[in-house]
């Protein structure tokens, strides 16, 4: 069973933004030394919780301070920016490190409609342009723009010998559709919605959907929250303490916040109607036996290719004991 691992850098009360952002080093480097495949991480904006703002720049610092292990975003909130430079700075990573960058792409905002304004400073695209988005960005890494486009020719350097592995990360059939129709790995994030009717649905589609050839086949990834202690009771603990909130506007829109602060103040910078509820994710939680049995089902049920396990303890010790008693499990 392959294992990845997604970081969020997320800060406690108790540590600076430094201090969390020297945790997801450290755990990048003890991920490469127990053997999980790659490490990512997350975009976040206008955050206090979470450090990770500038996935590319974070990125470069891990590379930089591990060997093997394959580094990526998880992921480049691509609403936000423009293709051709995106492509730039990945390429730019994958010539410094051949053969270990992924660009994982997601599909939300990463932050609050504040942050969105000054992000992109002009009015929210649509899915269909997100769509071309995405198109626009392969084409740029792999050096093919169509002919018909009116900047052919133009090449985003440098041009390294591995470009960065795509992969669109979503939690909605839109963004399983997105991803079969553009032949790329989909990575359902269950750790921001957890309604496995949904996930079962975009991984079907995924699998129907996706666009065969020669070199790519269907890839399913799951993002799931994990906790492992030496004991049931100790991981049950660590659990309760994560939650899911998230803000359903009434114009049907809906996001996943940090917390239920966050998504009030969301609310009001949209200055719409909205609900707020806080659940209990579907955290894997238990000893490493019941984590083995729990991830060897769902890899079976649902076909999966890879786990990235997303730890959301807020105690950096015992979020990196979770990680070691998973990786003494499966690597």
């Amino acid at each position: 069973m392959r294992l990845s691992v997604l970081d969020q850098s997320p800060a406690n009360g108790k540590e600076t933004s430094s201090t969390a952002l020297k945790n997801t080093i450290h755990l990048a480097q003890m991920a490469e030394e127990w053997g999980y495949h790659r490490f990512w991480v997350a975009e976040h904006h206008g955050s206090n919780s979470v450090m990770s703002s500038s996935p590319e720049v974070l990125i470069s610092h891990i590379l930089a301070k591990t060997s093997t292990i394959k580094v990526g975003s998880g992921g480049v909130m691509l609403q936000h920016y423009s293709p051709y430079k995106v492509a730039e700075n990945f390429n730019v990573l994958a010539t410094l490190a051949p053969g270990r960058v992924d660009l994982g792409i997601g599909g939300g905002p990463g932050g609050l409609p504040k942050s969105t304004t000054a992000l992109q400073q002009e009015p929210s695209i649509t899915r269909d342009s997100l769509s071309q988005k995405v198109v626009q960005l392969g084409q740029f890494l792999h050096d093919n723009l169509s002919p018909d486009s009116n900047l052919y020719g133009l090449k985003a350097t440098p041009s390294p010998s591995s470009p960065a592995d795509m992969f669109m990360l979503g939690t909605t059939a839109n963004s399983a559709g997105l991803a079969a129709a553009l032949s790329l790995p989909y990575v359902f994030a269950l750790f921001l919605n957890n309604d496995e009717k949904v996930m079962s649905e975009s991984v079907g589609q995924y699998r129907s959907a996706f666009k065969s050839s020669y070199n790519s086949h269907p890839q399913v990834m799951l993002a799931l929250p994990v906790v492992v202690a030496d004991t049931e009771k100790e991981a049950a603990l660590l659990a309760a303490d994560i939650k899911v909130v998230r803000i359903e506007l009434k114009d049907g829109r809906s996001f996943t916040v940090r917390s239920e602060e966050a998504a009030h103040e969301f609310g009001r910078q949209v200055d719409v109607e909205y609900t707020v509820t806080v659940q209990p994710p579907a955290v894997l939680h238990g000893s490493q036996k019941t984590i083995e049995q729990k991830l060897n089902d769902i890899s079976r049920h649902y076909d999966v290719d890879e786990f990235v396990i997303v730890t959301a303890i807020g105690d950096f010790p015992k979020r990196l004991r979770s990680y070691r008693l998973l990786a003494e499990v499966f690597n």
